[in-house]
């Protein structure tokens, strides 16, 4: 039943006309787009895949490493499209995204290959193709999308950050979703620096669910009466709620760890969780993106420690944990 969801869904999609679905013949001209996006988010580098010849093809995909390999074997389990302009296809593409052609998790579709040119930034593309899949999901009975994006690509995760994505993972990378069953959320700062993370309730209105602040370089972590009033230890909002503030206070290079206590158990949220757990990940996140074989750039705004702290957490000098 899913599957005929997901069916139709993209048979939605296909019929708008903001979004052109990659016909037969056009597969090379996706994946050269594909990676001028790799090449942006890796290594901070504006291509115009329009203009990619085979040798600096070659260049880019050697630079890049295994990463810049190409896929060119998955038309069977995600349908591609074109962004095009608001008016149609007119004037060629202005980005591209793709779909899955079966569901993930529960009644989700996951997106992949988001990117829009550099010349038509701006514009409201991106989020407007974000949107009509979720408008799609919605319509045929499914709760949305889940995606995924490096911990490295920083305007990439401020972005969807900026969209009210929540944070659903960090296993493998860092999975953001928009679904159905979980709130609009905002983050707000006080002048004295406390950040507070609040949802939706049934009537729209915005409740606080937990206040971040930092003590001597440490995460002061509290929960609210409402948030403990979420007994449920499978509740999604409970969850991913610490996961979405976890990640706000990341970018913006505040501390994530509370103590040695929780630094020694930060392991036990590798895939979700705690804030420690993130803390954790990101150390794991910039040492691979460093050492990988393509040797990607890494420029966060991770807190540092003083060097006393982070010998007491099991931390080399500087090491970036939280």
């Amino acid at each position: 039943m899913k599957d005929d969801q997901v069916a139709r869904l993209h048979e939605r999609l296909a019929a708008r006309a903001e979004l052109c679905p990659v016909t037969f013949g056009e597969g090379r001209r996706f994946e050269l787009w594909d990676l001028a996006s790799l090449a942006e988010g890796a290594l901070g580098v504006c291509v115009d895949p329009e203009s990619l010849t085979v040798s600096s093809e070659k260049r880019w995909r050697l630079r890049l490493g295994s990463e810049g390999r190409e896929h060119r074997h998955d038309d069977d389990f995600r349908r591609r499209y074109w962004i095009c302009s608001p008016g149609g296809g007119r004037g060629g593409p202005m980005g591209t995204i793709a779909v899955d052609t079966w569901p993930v998790g529960v009644g989700a579709v996951r997106i992949s290959s988001l990117y829009v040119h550099p010349v038509a930034r701006r514009q409201g593309l991106a989020s407007a193709a974000l949107d009509m899949v979720y408008d799609a999901c919605r319509a045929e009975g499914l709760h949305g999308f889940r995606l995924d994006t490096y911990w490295t690509w920083q305007p990439t995760v401020r972005y969807y950050l900026g969209r009210g994505l929540w944070v659903t993972s960090w296993k493998h990378a860092l999975g953001l979703a928009r679904l159905s069953y979980l709130p609009r959320y905002e983050v707000r700062e006080n002048e004295e620096g406390e950040v507070t993370f609040l949802v939706a309730d049934t009537e729209g209105q915005l409740v606080p669910l937990l206040v971040a602040g930092s003590d001597g370089g440490r995460l002061r972590l509290r929960e609210t009466e409402r948030y403990r009033r979420m007994r449920e230890e499978r509740d999604a909002v409970r969850v991913y709620a610490r996961s979405t503030l976890a990640l706000h206070l990341a970018v913006r290079g505040r501390p994530l760890v509370r103590g040695e206590e929780e630094w020694a158990k930060a392991h036990w949220s590798c895939d979700i969780g705690e804030p420690e757990g993130l803390a954790y990940k990101i150390g794991v996140f910039e040492r691979v993106a460093r050492e990988g074989d393509g040797g990607w750039r890494v420029r966060t705004a991770v807190f540092r420690p003083c060097d006393a702290d982070a010998r007491k957490f099991g931390c080399g000098p500087g090491r970036e944990f939280g």
